[in-house]
């Protein structure tokens, strides 16, 4: 029993990282109709820059998270500006191969600047919280805590605000947004912008329990376009039970088939809930 909460609790941790990524890239796709392969390397670059700001600068733990968020934030809101604006009217496929394009571009570019080494990002939190034999590092409950708390605000941000009502009411019709006088482009800008800050949030949590790589974000595209294909794309809902979902066959895959197979019972889950149910766990909500 012990083995099963312990189990739990790195599921939830795991769980929510993905949640964080998979939100981003279902605003996107939701709002623009093109899944934007370029998000991994977002999610990569939030990394690299949070551990140059607290190795190369010094800056505070939190801080560095927030100003990794606001710069990888800017980021995708100038990739939206410079490569999807312009192919807007463009069959989806353009799209499509031009986020390819970033990505690799991002991974060559921190590869410039930082090298191909792995990189140890650390973080000042190294406590262990040991519940009754059930033990979970701090980071971990950390990531498990910024998570809910950033999945409830942005639940409110959407169904609470006038803004968020804005991104909902394009990820429903974009041209009958634009005919009611929606501004389509700033509304764009800002979901991408949203988009790069959660990839950023989610890098910062999840890195310390890992490494860093330029080879991460590929690793990270893979798994949260499962999920969003999971969860039925362009769902919030979905790409959030999809993340948890995931994150459980792999923890306990890990488990009780090996560490090695541990991602392959995640696709395996994967693939048997699409011959299930093909459209997805959820429809896309607007």
């Amino acid at each position: 029993m012990i083995i099963f909460f312990q189990q739990l609790l790195n599921a939830l941790a795991l769980g929510g990282a993905y949640s964080l990524v998979a939100l981003g890239l279902t605003l996107v796709y939701g709002v623009m109709k093109i899944p934007n392969f370029a998000h991994g390397g977002l999610y990569m670059v939030g990394a690299y820059i949070t551990w140059a700001l607290l190795t190369s600068l010094g800056v505070p733990y939190f801080l560095a998270l927030g100003l990794s968020a606001i710069v990888l934030g800017l980021l995708a809101v100038l990739l939206e500006r410079v490569v999807f604006y312009p192919l807007r009217s463009a069959p989806h496929i353009h799209p499509m191969i031009a986020a390819l394009g970033v990505l690799f571009f991002l991974e060559a570019g921190v590869q410039l600047v930082w090298g191909p080494d792995f990189k140890l990002l650390n973080s000042p939190i190294t406590g262990i919280v040991d519940w009754g034999g059930v033990t979970i590092t701090q980071q971990r409950l950390l990531i498990i805590v910024a998570s809910v708390i950033i999945m409830g605000a942005l639940y409110w941000f959407l169904k609470r605000t006038t803004t968020g009502a804005t991104i909902e009411a394009m990820a429903q019709n974009r041209e009958g947004a634009r005919l009611v006088g929606i501004p389509v482009s700033r509304v764009a800008s800002l979901t991408f912008f949203i988009s790069g800050a959660l990839a950023a949030i989610a890098a910062t949590l999840y890195a310390p329990t890992s490494l860093v790589s330029p080879s991460m974000g590929e690793v990270m595209n893979l798994k949260v376009f499962a999920i969003i294909v999971l969860g039925g794309m362009g769902s919030v809902p979905g790409a959030i039970v999809g993340a948890l979902l995931l994150a459980f066959a792999e923890t306990f895959g890990g488990v009780f088939v090996g560490a090695n197979f541990a991602d392959v019972v995640g696709f395996a889950v994967l693939v048997i809930v699409l011959a299930i149910r093909p459209q997805g766990l959820f429809r896309r909500t607007a």
